[in-house]
């Protein structure tokens, strides 16, 4: 699913136009962006929850030339699922 066709989506289940599914859309991302640089967590009630995972520094190794390289440490987001998300995708 795309941008466009969640926006689409969104304005046919809320009554929305799509200029104010699209406005809606980007305040929450813009608010979920904020809320991961602070490192805190975001959590959907029936998609799961949302939080910044720090991975440490590890040993790789190039794919192409077989090259043992150092992969530094960084953050992320994990998602953990909820049971209703785990049902939807199992059936």
């Amino acid at each position: 699913m795309t941008k466009a066709d969640l926006i689409t989506e969104m304005a046919a289940q809320s009554g929305l136009s799509k200029t104010d599914a699209t406005k809606a859309l980007d305040a929450m991302t813009s608010a979920m962006l904020k809320a991961f640089a602070a490192g805190d967590t975001v959590f959907f009630d029936r998609i799961g929850k949302l939080t910044v995972v720090h991975r440490g520094a590890h040993p790789g190794r190039n794919p192409r030339t077989g090259e043992k390289i150092s992969i530094p440490a960084s953050k992320t987001v994990k998602l953990v699922p909820s049971k209703y998300l785990k049902e939807a995708v199992n059936g």
